[in-house]
């Protein structure tokens, strides 16, 4: 994957540096790895952070020194949100002849406030905010990637922000908002499949990024990112996780997809670069 020395997204906040306070109790069974399910690329900040019981305070500080591997991480993280700006608003001035209004991403140490989503905190993952805008990512996630979800390679990291860039092309679309809509009118079990679809498009739409991403845009892929990519979709399918954290799984508490889905709906986004292909919802495999 070559990226270095491509343009850097000024849609980019640093929030490191941020002292924090107080305790947060969680919920359930799980603790972080049910959070992780719930949060991860997507998940539903608000509700979750309520039903978890999130108490947090937070103070804010000066923006620390950051090492060499950060900076690093903070220049590739920006270049790639600028790969997707350029994907997406030639996207949406070519086929729906708009302007395309990027989302910002928001990078953290341990916790830190959203507005409209509570209190982020590392252990989450990156999240999407719908009420903001907004990614919040702490990149420390990077390391999660490699050392306990087994995804390799810089486009891993990289599939997980398109990913979370096609969160905010749905909630653009209106996807979410219909989705979210759904919730009060469904079971738990019911919904779950919503979710599914939900995540598994955004998915999609992370594919279709990646397949612009080398002719609009300042990065070079090789299909050897691609496979990274599919590997890194594969790592967080909610099977592999359930069965990492409590060695089953259990289809039924699906919210993101199997590892087998996540990676086809990349493929497939990358494959088509279709906009039209990646309607999940009308896919009867996932009803």
């Amino acid at each position: 994957m070559k990226w270095q020395g491509g343009r850097q997204s000024d849609n980019f906040e640093d929030r490191r540096g941020m002292s924090s306070g107080g305790k947060v109790a969680i919920g359930g069974i799980g603790g972080v790895i049910v959070l992780l399910i719930g949060l991860f690329m997507g998940g539903d900040p608000a509700q979750l952070l309520q039903q978890m019981g999130a108490n947090q305070e937070v103070t804010t500080g000066e923006v620390r020194e950051l090492s060499a591997e950060e900076q690093k991480l903070t220049a590739f993280s920006r270049v790639v949100l600028q790969s997707t700006e350029d994907v997406w608003g030639k996207l949406f001035r070519e086929q729906a002849n708009a302007d395309y209004p990027p989302t910002k991403l928001v990078v953290y140490d341990r916790n830190t406030p959203t507005d409209g989503c509570g209190m982020g905190q590392s252990a989450y993952g990156p999240f999407y905010c719908p009420a903001d805008q907004t990614i919040y990512m702490d990149l420390t996630f990077n390391d999660e990637l490699k050392q306990r979800f087994g995804a390799k390679g810089e486009f891993a990291l990289a599939y997980v922000i398109a990913h979370e860039v096609g969160h905010h092309i749905q909630n653009i679309l209106g996807v979410l908002n219909k989705t979210n809509a759904m919730r009060a009118k469904m079971s738990e079990r019911q919904y779950n499949k919503i979710s599914v679809m939900t995540e598994l498009q955004a998915d999609f739409y992370a594919g279709v990024w990646a397949h612009y991403a080398s002719k609009n845009s300042d990065i070079e892929l090789s299909y050897d990112d691609i496979v990274d990519g599919m590997q890194a979709a594969a790592a967080v399918g909610d099977d592999h996780i359930q069965e990492q954290a409590q060695g089953h799984s259990n289809p039924e508490s699906f919210t993101h997809g199997t590892s087998q889905q996540r990676t086809a709906w990349f493929k497939k986004g990358y494959d088509t670069g279709d906009l039209n292909a990646g309607n999940t919802f009308d896919d009867r495999s996932l009803q």
